[in-house]
Parts: structure tokens; sequence; C-alpha cells
């Protein structure tokens, strides 16, 4: 069974940088395709991020050129570094992940939450 673990959410000022984590287990060699997304209080679940197993990135326009994202396949860990920070971006951060041709993704974190005070 496949497990994926957030973490690195907290409560930071408004300017302030954040990297989150999402641990992959176990940690076999499968290289899987993983993206972030972020859910708001009383909002729908929305894309942040997404990084291909062959490392193609894509970010969604509210978080383009503030955020990065990147997978240590050695350590099976997908990181998403977020700067300049806005208390729009205050959500519950999920990590995913899509194996090898199955084009959706088919396991999912708990999540970690990121708040931004102004």
């Amino acid at each position: 069974q496949v497990q994926l673990v957030e973490s690195g959410g907290g409560s930071v000022q408004a300017g302030d940088s954040l990297t989150l984590s999402c641990a992959v287990s176990p940690r076999t060699d499968v290289d899987y395709s993983m993206g972030w997304f972020r859910q708001a209080a009383g909002g729908e679940r929305e894309g942040v991020a997404a990084i291909d197993f062959d490392g193609r990135t894509r970010y969604a326009d509210s978080v383009q050129g503030r955020s990065a994202i990147t997978k240590d396949n050695a350590k099976k860990t997908l990181y998403l570094q977020m700067n300049t920070l806005k208390p729009e971006d205050s959500a519950m951060y999920i990590c995913a992940a899509d194996p090898p041709c199955g084009g959706t993704y088919e396991y999912w974190g708990q999540g970690t939450r990121v708040t931004v005070s102004s």
C-alpha cells in the first residue's frame, strides 16, 4: 500500500517562505509523477504544482514565479518551496502520486496546513 505523508506546514506571516515535504512509502524504484494540491476552508481542491516522472514541471498561475516543485528520487520525497506567501495561500496542502502509465493521481496524502497571516 502506497502512503504519502506531508510535513512542513505551519503558521507564517505574509512575505515569508515555506517548504513542504511529502514522503512516499514504501521506498521502491517506482518513479511517480507527483503533484501538490490545496484546499482552503469552504473551497474546492485546486492544483498548485506538478512534476512528471521526467522532471517536467507545471504551476498554477496563482503560484507561478514564486514556487518551486522538486523531488528527490533517492529519498522518495516531494517538495514544494513557496516564497512571498500571501494570506490567500492559506489552505490544506495535499500531495498526490500518479503511478507509471496510470494517467491519474491514485494516491493521496492527508495534508499539511498552511496559514498565512497579513
